[in-house]
């Protein structure tokens, strides 16, 4: 059964960027196209980003143009560079298939923006 896990969260400040990596047990992200999602304290997971197995994005409103999704393919890795941060964007953050999760869920990375 493929896994996934996520690293590279933290606490960073209001402006500030971090890199996050996702890495899965098998080639699942190249059968199915890879997102990015989140959850914030009380409120529903959301998909904040995809990639497509032909290699295009597409992201919710509120982190176009601070955000970008990557892939690598070789590595069955997905990233998600997130500049610009905001206090908004405090969420527990998953990788997993998009639009439909098909694997199940790792513990992914609590990112925490605060000054």
């Amino acid at each position: 059964q493929v896994q996934v896990v996520e690293s590279g969260g933290g606490l960073v400040q209001p402006g500030g960027s971090l890199r996050l990596s996702c890495a899965a047990s098998g080639n699942i992200f190249t059968v199915y196209h890879a997102g990015w999602y989140r959850q914030a304290p009380g409120k529903q997971r959301e998909l904040v980003a995809t990639i497509t197995r032909g290699g295009k994005t597409n992201y919710i409103d509120s982190v176009k143009g601070r955000f970008t999704i990557s892939r690598d393919n070789a590595k069955n890795h997905v990233y998600l560079q997130m500049n610009s941060l905001k206090s908004e964007d405090t969420a527990v953050y998953y990788c997993n298939t998009s639009p439909s999760p098909y694997v199940d869920w790792g513990q992914g990375t609590q990112v925490t923006v605060s000054s």
